[in-house]
Parts: C-alpha cells; sequence; structure tokens
C-alpha cells in the first residue's frame, strides 16, 4: 500500500431531511488522478466541501496528508490547490496580476514567487496573454487562467471540478496535458467531469458516487469488468428473419439482439471472439450484410449501468 493522500471514513452530511453523504468512504494514494464521478446531486460537491473543510460534518472523519482536516489547517490547505467549476479570478487585474495575487496566497517570498507565477504562465500557455484582463480573454483562455491561479504555488493536492466545461477542444486538450504534467511532477490529482472520454485518458483510478455514498470505484478495467455489458457488435444487414435472430441470441455471451432499420444490435457479456462468431454465423446463414464494427464497454457503459442514468446527461447539483 502506497502513501495516502486522502483518507474518508464513513463521512455522513446532512440538510435537515436530505442525506448529501451517506457513510462515504474513499481513499486516494499518493500519485493517483484519482476520477470523482456522479449523477446529479450524488455529493460530489459536498464531498469536496468536506475535504476542504469549508463545511462541517456529522460524523465521519476526512484526512488530508495523514491529519484530520479543520477550518484552520492551514499548513493542510497551503498544500492543497482548488479549481472549481465556477471560474474564480479578479476582473481588475490582469492575467498575470491574478496568478501573481494567488499565489502570494501561499508564497510570501518575492523570488520565488516571480518564478512560480512565470512558470504557472508557460504551463498554462498564457504568456502571450499576461497583460491581458479576464474580459478579453476566450472561455478557454479563461479556464486555463482559472486552473494557473489554483496550481501556481505548487500543491502536492490538485482539486479540478469540471474544469473543462464549455471550452474549446484545443484549450480542452492544453488542459488535459497540462494535468498529466502535473502528475508527472509529483502531484496527487481528484477530477471530475461530466465527459467520459477525459476520465478514461488520463485517471489511474475511480470513484463512482450516487445518493452519498461510493457505489463502485477500481481502474477502468475492473469497472468495466462489474458490468453485464461487454463487446457491442453492430451489422448493417438486410432481410434477417426471427428464425436467424433467434440463432445468433442463442450464440455463446450474447444476451441481446435488436434489429431495426436493418441494423443489428448484438451485445455480448464476456468472451473473447465474439465478432469470428458472428461473421462466422452471418455467412453460413447466407445473411447479406455490409458494414460491420464493434465496441468494447466504456466507462459510460459501466455508469449507466452502475447508476441508471447516462452521465454527460446530468448536471452536477
Amino acid at each position: 500500500m502506497g502513501e495516502k493522500v486522502l483518507e474518508i471514513e464513513n463521512l455522513v452530511k446532512r440538510y435537515q431531511e436530505l442525506v448529501a453523504l451517506d457513510h462515504l468512504n474513499l481513499s486516494i494514494e499518493k500519485g493517483e488522478v484519482f476520477g470523482l464521478l456522479g449523477p446529479n446531486g450524488c455529493g460530489k460537491t459536498t464531498a469536496i466541501s468536506c475535504i476542504l473543510a469549508l463545511l462541517t460534518f456529522d460524523k465521519g472523519s476526512v484526512k488530508v496528508f495523514g491529519k484530520e482536516i479543520q477550518p484552520d489547517s492551514y499548513d493542510i490547505k497551503k498544500q492543497i490547490g482548488v479549481v472549481l467549476q465556477n471560474v474564480a479570478v479578479f476582473d481588475e487585474l490582469t492575467v498575470q496580476e491574478n496568478i501573481d495575487y494567488f499565489c502570494g496566497l501561499y508564497i510570501k517570498d518575492k523570488a520565488t514567487r516571480k518564478q512560480y507565477v512565470e512558470e504557472a504562465i508557460e504551463f498554462s500557455g498564457l504568456e502571450q496573454f499576461r497583460k491581458f484582463y479576464p474580459k478579453k480573454l476566450s472561455g478557454g483562455l479563461l479556464r486555463r487562467l482559472n486552473i494557473a491561479c489554483g496550481i501556481a504555488h505548487k500543491p502536492k493536492l490538485i482539486i479540478l471540478d469540471e474544469p473543462t466545461v464549455a471550452v474549446d477542444p484545443q484549450s480542452r486538450n492544453k488542459i488535459l496535458e497540462g494535468i498529466e504534467r502535473l502528475n508527472r511532477e509529483g502531484a496527487t490529482v481528484i477530477y471530475t467531469s461530466h465527459y467520459m472520454e477525459e476520465v478514461e485518458q488520463i485517471c489511474s483510478r475511480i470513484a463512482i458516487l450516487d445518493h452519498g455514498h461510493c457505489i463502485a470505484s477500481g481502474t477502468k478495467e475492473e469497472l468495466k469488468a462489474m458490468i453485464k455489458t461487454g463487446e457491442k457488435i453492430h451489422v448493417e444487414a438486410t432481410g434477417v428473419t426471427k428464425e436467424q435472430l433467434e440463432q445468433i441470441k442463442a450464440l455463446s455471451h450474447v444476451y441481446q439482439v435488436e434489429y431495426q432499420n436493418d441494423r443489428l444490435d448484438i451485445k455480448c457479456n464476456g468472451g473473447k471472439h465474439n465478432l469470428v462468431q458472428v461473421l462466422d454465423l452471418l455467412q453460413k446463414q447466407e445473411i447479406n450484410f455490409g458494414r460491420v464494427y464493434s465496441e468494447l464497454p466504456t466507462l459510460n457503459d459501466v455508469f449507466l449501468e452502475i447508476t441508471g442514468t447516462e452521465l454527460r446527461d446530468s448536471v452536477e447539483g
């Protein structure tokens, strides 16, 4: 077992009758990029607020770097960088002045701060915009500035809550590359997103929250192994009869077959040679087919099967 950066045990947070966190347990090790996923109202935002000691809670404990976090735990908080979904910068300060201000909250030595600010500007690709005011920046550049302000002091733990919402593809790629670089340089990252492809790309482990507690966690491979949905095969085919559909359903590992508008959709639960079996049967039955392609399970399949909700259709409340 590696060094624990965050330990949450039996965390309970109530808002009168509403239980926002219901005995939540999470453990994150040093060096991880940890994905935190969940549908609307699952408790992600409340959990982050408890981690930062911005909220009191009813029961349980939150340890960061091995110490219980308190509202006045400034020695711990200065090692944490936070980038929230809502951009929080000063409109009356330039890009460079914003980064310098937020870095100065933690780094008092002027020479060190100057170096850190320059590194944050370079890291976020804002060299050409250092004298711009936030209102002159595009949405993507504003997001990059928001991140630069949150990580300029070189925190050991970085919490990123939906950092790529409504940004252009170029800025999104820049942000994701930046997160991977921060991780390589030693930061542990907690990452929330509604974009499953981002989570697949950068997260080493993932937890899915629902109704205030963790309902599944593991690597993306471990999560995909938990669900019934395996390979999905799609075939453009004409004139498939009911008898032929029954024969396809009878194949090993096939658990669902749908045929609409000259398209076969076949779902398998496991198995390594499903596509070969399907193609072999189509040829033996002399079924006219055209384009064939298969998909392996995605994190969205995992999320949908475990929570009953499409993540990208859910907006965090």
